[in-house]
């Protein structure tokens, strides 16, 4: 059992850290849930049934304890306003003003541009794109972790798509309109 956790530490470790850090938007609450995650993963490897691939999961793993922990960090934040709100709606914002590893890698104003038009798609369609671009995950291995069909995942997908160009293109003709303006 050690030889096959190390190995599956080794292999996805810093994937999983990446997808939740997409999720959650904090490094240290990331590094603890891909601990959380690894520790689920001991406890239920043996009743694994490998109907799935572990890359799949694993990511699925990841995603439950990602949702578990903003639905805490949720209700924590209701009780201490003590206001109650829609929680689908609130469901993935809670998020830190620190940039995204890639962003800090590359520098690229284009890039952080496209993460902050992402934020006005939907929190499916976030998924999707962080899932299938930034992951690099298949359309199959994105829906067994989502729980969804594939015909979802697309669908899902080209939504994503179709809104990230409408508002880089509508973000694109405000910046010449601003770079024209006296």
């Amino acid at each position: 059992m050690r030889e096959e956790f190390e190995r599956l530490y080794s292999a996805y470790h810093q994937q999983l850290f990446q997808y939740l850090f997409y999720l959650v938007r904090n490094r240290e609450t990331a590094e603890e849930l891909v601990q959380e995650v690894y520790i689920k993963v001991l406890h239920s490897y043996e009743t694994f049934e490998g109907k799935s691939s572990e890359k799949t999961w694993l990511y699925s793993i990841a995603k439950h304890a990602a949702i578990d922990w903003i639905r805490r960090q949720s209700r924590k934040k209701r009780k201490f306003e003590g206001k109650e709100y829609e929680w689908s709606e609130r469901e993935f914002e809670i998020e830190d003003k620190q940039p995204l590893p890639d962003e800090i890698v590359a520098q690229q104003d284009e890039i952080q541009h496209i993460y902050k038009t992402m934020k006005k798609c939907t929190k499916d369609q976030q998924q999707v794109i962080v899932l299938r671009y930034i992951q690099g995950l298949s359309i199959a291995e994105s829906a067994d972790i989502l729980g969804w069909s594939e015909s979802k995942v697309k669908t899902t997908q080209h939504r994503a798509i179709k809104t990230l160009q409408k508002h880089l293109q509508a973000d694109g003709e405000n910046v010449q309109g601003k770079e024209g303006s006296p």
